[in-house]
């Protein structure tokens, strides 16, 4: 398997069998970061951050891992880069690709990443569009792959508002793995049809299935995976948060939802999560709207079911993976499992 030189935007881009490859490429990378082993297989090399949106998560997963393939990075804040501004997007590439090895983007639309793609010379990874996350979708399915010891004929349940990246991605990254989604939400909030139709056609090469449900019960009953994401993203208007969790609550996940799924379902979350008043946001919310949590319950955040942590430590080992696999792998240091 040779993925060198190839951008990372999106899995619909990527066959099942080099989404395995890549998750095969982690596992040996996570083995190796946990035995000590280095793995400075880049050393001297240089990647670009592009963030037009922060994160804590996907910026210590790129550091870090760049860090451990022995590369440097340069951090880009909203506030430190002039791509789409003062310089277009097609320049940006152009003249970072003299720079640097390799280029990420998190920001806004899945255009912009596209286009950076288009003019680089170098790799670019999609760290989050509006429209796909795939960094976070190779993060669930190594942790789902971790627990259960497979992936094909899982069935994963995404509660909440699926028309946006979280529940696009997931659609896309269960179809092409052969797993059964289920989009369980209120119709508005279904991911978009187009998509939806793209996908079962995937699955029907894969033995996938793509179900959109507005039962709780149905949606959630003998789930192995139950997932959500927030509903509402920080800056948008008080009416939305209103509309959001009057029409969403009913598809929060907790007890009653993970007893419908069963003992053996786990709990997934990208982060981060609504789920107490430990945070300024959190207790915004609670001030405004007379709720204390949103998507998910504090007691199904810190079961014994939550498996929420392996899950964003597994962003860096999968991240590295991906900017290992489309920078080159070494000889002799190939995953093949």
């Amino acid at each position: 398997m040779n993925l060198k030189g190839r951008d990372f935007l999106k899995l619909l881009d990527f066959t099942p069998e080099e989404i395995g490859y890549m998750l095969d490429l982690a596992a040996d990378l996570k083995e190796k970061k946990k035995k000590g082993i280095l793995t400075r297989w880049h050393e001297g090399k240089n990647v670009a951050l592009i963030f037009e949106k922060t994160s804590t998560r996907t910026r210590c997963s790129f550091e870090v891992a760049a860090h451990d393939l022995g590369m440097g990075t340069t951090y880009l804040d909203p506030s430190g880069s002039q791509i789409g501004k003062k310089e277009s997007i097609a320049d940006t590439a152009r003249v970072l690709s003299g720079m640097y090895e390799g280029i990420e983007y998190r920001g806004f639309g899945q255009d912009i990443v596209e286009e950076l793609a288009k003019y680089a010379k170098v790799p670019v990874w999609n760290g989050l569009t509006n429209e796909f996350h795939p960094t976070q979708m190779l993060a669930d399915l190594l942790t789902i792959r971790e627990h259960f010891g497979y992936l094909e004929n899982i069935h994963f349940t995404y509660m909440g508002d699926a028309r946006y990246n979280m529940g696009n991605s997931l659609m896309v990254a269960c179809a092409k793995m052969g797993m059964h989604f289920t989009a369980c939400t209120a119709e508005k909030y279904f991911p978009d049809r187009r998509l939806v139709e793209e996908c079962r056609e995937i699955a029907r090469n894969t033995g996938a299935t793509i179900t959109l449900t507005e039962d709780v019960e149905a949606g959630a009953r003998g789930a192995d995976v139950i997932y959500t994401d927030v509903w509402v993203s920080m800056g948008e208007p008080d009416e939305i948060w209103e509309e959001r969790i009057r029409e969403l609550s009913p598809y929060q996940v907790n007890r009653k939802v993970m007893e419908l799924a069963g003992k053996k379902a786990v709990f997934m979350h990208c982060l981060p999560a609504f789920h107490d008043l430990n945070t300024k946001t959190g207790k915004e919310i609670s001030e405004k709207f007379g709720i204390a949590e949103m998507e998910v319950t504090d007691e199904v955040f810190e079961s014994e079911a939550s498996i929420v942590f392996e899950e964003a430590e597994n962003r860096m080992h999968t991240i590295k993976a991906v900017m290992a696999a489309t920078l080159g792998v070494p000889d002799g240091c190939d995953a093949r499992r």
